[in-house]
C-alpha cells in the first residue's frame, strides 16, 4: 500500500470507524448470483427455443436489459463479499487495492455470465457484443462495490432485488390487475390499462426498493448512524441501477437493438417503446425509491441531531407526554 493510499485509509477509519459491511455478505452475494444465473438461463433457453433467426435476434433484445441489470447486482454482490472477507480482523485494504479488487471480483462474474451468452453461438457478433455487455455490467456492478460506504451498496443491491421481486409478483398477477385499471375488450382501454400498470410497478417498486435500503441501514447502524443523504442514495440506488442498465444496453448493446430494430417497421416501434419505458420506469423508481428513504429517516431526526439520524427512544415519548408536576411556590 502506498503513503497516500495509508492516510486515506487512516482518515476513512477514524472518520467512519463503523462503515465495515454489515456481514459477511454471503447470503447478499448468493442471491445476486441466483438471480443473475437465472435471468441468464432463461435468456439461453429463449433464444435457442426460437426456430428462425429474426425470432432469434428479437428474443435477444428482449432479454438482455433483465440479464444486464442483474449482472449489475451480482458483480457489486461478490465484490461486497471478497471485500469483506479480506477486511476480517484489524485489516483493511487501502483505496487502490479495494478498487482492483472489487472490479476484479466483478469482472471474473461477468466473464462468467459472458460464457453462458457467448457458448450459443461463438461463430456470430451477436451474441459476442451480449457477452460483451453482461460482462461489462458486472464489472461496473463491482467497481462500486468500493465505495466507501459498504453497507449503503449492500442496501442498493438488497433494494434492486425487492425491486425485482415487485415486478416480478406483478406481471404473474397482470391478468388479474389490468382489469382492475381499466381494461376492456377495446384496444384504447388496454392501452390505458398498460400505461397505468407500468406506473403502478414503479412506484410499487420504488416504495419497497426505498423501505428495504433505509431498513436494512437502520439494522446495520454500529454506534453510528449515516447523515440522511446517504440514505436518500441507498433508497435512490436501485432505480440509478436500472437506469445504468438501460444505458448499457443502449451503448454497449446497441448493436443488439438495431439489428432487432431492421426485422420490421413493427419490431423498430416496439424496441424504441420498450426502451423508453424502461428508463422512465428507473427514473421512477429513482424518484420514489430516494422520497420513501427521505420521509423514513426523516421521521427519527430529532431537532439537535445536526442532520443525522438517530432512533428514538419509546420510554422518552412516553415520559414526554406525562403530565409535568410543578411544586408549589413557597411564600416568605
Amino acid at each position: 500500500m502506498s503513503e497516500a493510499d495509508g492516510e486515506v485509509t487512516a482518515a476513512e477509519g477514524a472518520q467512519d470507524g463503523a462503515e465495515q459491511a454489515p456481514s459477511r455478505g454471503v447470503l447478499l452475494a448468493a442471491v445476486g448470483i441466483s438471480w443473475m444465473a437465472a435471468m441468464l438461463w432463461s435468456a439461453r433457453a429463449t433464444i435457442t427455443g426460437r426456430v428462425d433467426a429474426e425470432m432469434e435476434v428479437t428474443s435477444t433484445a428482449y432479454a438482455m436489459p433483465g440479464a444486464v441489470s442483474a449482472s449489475l447486482v451480482a458483480g457489486a454482490a461478490v465484490a461486497l463479499a471478497v471485500l469483506a472477507f479480506l477486511s476480517r480482523g484489524d485489516r483493511r485494504p487501502g483505496v487502490t487495492v479495494r478498487f482492483a479488487v472489487a472490479t476484479g471480483a466483478g469482472l471474473a462474474v461477468g466473464l462468467l455470465g459472458a460464457l453462458t451468452i457467448i457458448t450459443i453461438n461463438t461463430e456470430g457478433w451477436l451474441y459476442a457484443v451480449v457477452g460483451g455487455t453482461v460482462a461489462a455490467a458486472a464489472t461496473i456492478g463491482g467497481a462500486l462495490a468500493a465505495f466507501r460506504y459498504p453497507r449503503v451498496t449492500a442496501a442498493v443491491c438488497w433494494g434492486a432485488v425487492a425491486v425485482f421481486v415487485v415486478g416480478f409478483v406483478l406481471n404473474v398477477l397482470q391478468d388479474m390487475v389490468l382489469p382492475l385499471l381499466g381494461s376492456g375488450d377495446t384496444a384504447a382501454s388496454q392501452t390505458s390499462a398498460a400505461s397505468w400498470f407500468g406506473l403502478l410497478q414503479a412506484v410499487l417498486s420504488g416504495l419497497a426498493g426505498g423501505l428495504i435500503a433505509y431498513r436494512l441501514l437502520r439494522r446495520a447502524r454500529r454506534g453510528t448512524d449515516l447523515r440522511w443523504p446517504l440514505y436518500a442514495l441507498a433508497g435512490a440506488g436501485p432505480g440509478l441501477l436500472l437506469v445504468v442498465g438501460e444505458g448499457l444496453t443502449r451503448t454497449a448493446g446497441s448493436r443488439v437493438l438495431e439489428l432487432a430494430g431492421k426485422v420490421s417497421e413493427l419490431e423498430l416501434t416496439v424496441q424504441q417503446m420498450l426502451s423508453g419505458s424502461r428508463l422512465n420506469n428507473g427514473l421512477v423508481v429513482l424518484f420514489v425509491g430516494a422520497f420513501t428513504a427521505i420521509v423514513a429517516v426523516g421521521r427519527t431526526l430529532g431537532p439537535a441531531d445536526g442532520g443525522a439520524a438517530r432512533a428514538v427512544d419509546p420510554d422518552e415519548v412516553e415520559r414526554a407526554d406525562e403530565p409535568q408536576t410543578v411544586p408549589a411556590r413557597q411564600d416568605d
